[in-house]
């Protein structure tokens, strides 16, 4: 079963975030599926770095809708982005250094990373533009 399953809550109703945002969950539950196969750890570190630089891209995205909206909460939302980010690297490290330790936190931490994000600033995102983009 998938770590993450799509909602429809997770629209915005802007075709490109949202394609983007359904990419991402099939990526998560990827490297998911891979540690529950206990994959090889290299195999696991290239969908983090695929799923690293794919989220970074997104985010890049939704700044850009976020700027081109005047949205309100550009900054905050920034902010919540660039802590994402962060917290993937620090457990992206974990993995490299120590791989057991490291599916435990990936296990424990991926889809509420995620899930999280959505169900709060993309939700008040989507509040604010999801009647404005189609």
């Amino acid at each position: 079963m998938p770590l993450l399953q799509w909602k429809s809550a997770y629209s915005l109703g802007i075709p490109s975030v949202d394609h983007e945002h359904r990419e991402l969950i099939g990526m998560i539950n990827e490297v998911y599926d891979h540690m529950e196969d206990a994959a090889d750890p290299v195999a696991i570190e290239s969908c983090l770095e695929d799923i690293y630089a794919s989220i970074a891209s997104h985010f890049a995205l939704e700044e850009r809708h976020m700027r081109e909206a005047r949205y309100t909460e550009y900054d905050a939302h920034k902010d919540e982005h660039e802590n994402l980010l962060d917290q993937l690297l620090e457990m992206m490290d974990e993995f490299a250094d120590d791989p057991q330790s490291g599916r435990e936190t990936l296990r424990k931490s991926l889809a509420d990373w995620f899930g999280i994000h959505f169900a709060t600033f993309d939700a008040r995102l989507h509040e604010s533009l999801g009647d404005h983009h189609g």
